[in-house]
C-alpha cells in the first residue's frame, strides 16, 4: 500500500523518539518492541490528533525508554531536517521493500545498515530519491 497514513505517523514517532532520547532509530525500535509498535501503527489515525511530543512521551514512559547518547542533530553540520521528513523517508523505503508484513518489514529495515546512513544528517542520502533509496538497501550499499 503506497502512502501508508498509519506507516508514517509510526516512523514520524519513532524518529521524534529517538531524537528526544538520543538513541539510535533501531534501538528505539527494539526497546519499544513488537506490541507497542503494532499499537501505534494501528492507533496512529488517532495518536495524530494530539502533539506528537504528548505521545512521544506516553510512549517513552510506558516503555521506561533510556536516555542515550546519540545524538545526530547536535553533530549536524547542516539544516537538520524534521521529524517528519525522515518519517517519510523511512515510510516510502518500508513500502517499497515490503513483502507481505509491514510491521515485520520496519523492523528489518530499522534494524539494517540503513538506519545509520539515513540518520547521517551530514550526508546527503536521506535527500535522495525513493528508488535509489531502496536499491541500496535491496543491494546492501550505498551505490556510487
Amino acid at each position: 500500500m503506497k502512502n501508508n497514513s498509519a506507516l508514517f505517523y509510526t516512523c514520524s514517532l519513532i524518529e521524534f523518539i529517538g531524537r528526544q532520547c538520543k538513541l539510535k532509530r533501531s534501538e528505539v525500535v527494539s526497546l519499544l518492541g513488537d506490541k507497542v509498535i503494532k499499537r501505534i501503527y494501528g492507533h496512529a489515525d488517532v495518536l495524530h490528533c494530539e502533539p506528537i511530543a504528548k505521545a512521544a512521551d506516553e510512549f517513552i514512559s510506558l516503555c521506561n525508554l533510556p536516555n542515550g547518547s546519540f545524538d545526530n542533530e547536535k553533530n549536524c553540520k547542516y539544516e537538520v531536517p524534521d521529524y517528519w521528513t525522515i518519517g517519510e523517508v523511512y515510510e516510502r523505503l518500508i513500502e517499497d521493500v515490503d513483502c507481505g508484513d509491514i510491521l515485520e518489514t520496519l523492523k528489518d529495515v530499522y534494524s539494517s545498515w540503513i538506519d545509520g546512513a539515513i540518520s547521517n544528517y551530514n550526508s546527503d542520502f536521506f535527500y535522495q530519491s525513493r528508488d535509489y533509496i531502496s536499491e541500496c538497501y535491496c543491494r546492501n550499499e550505498i551505490i556510487a
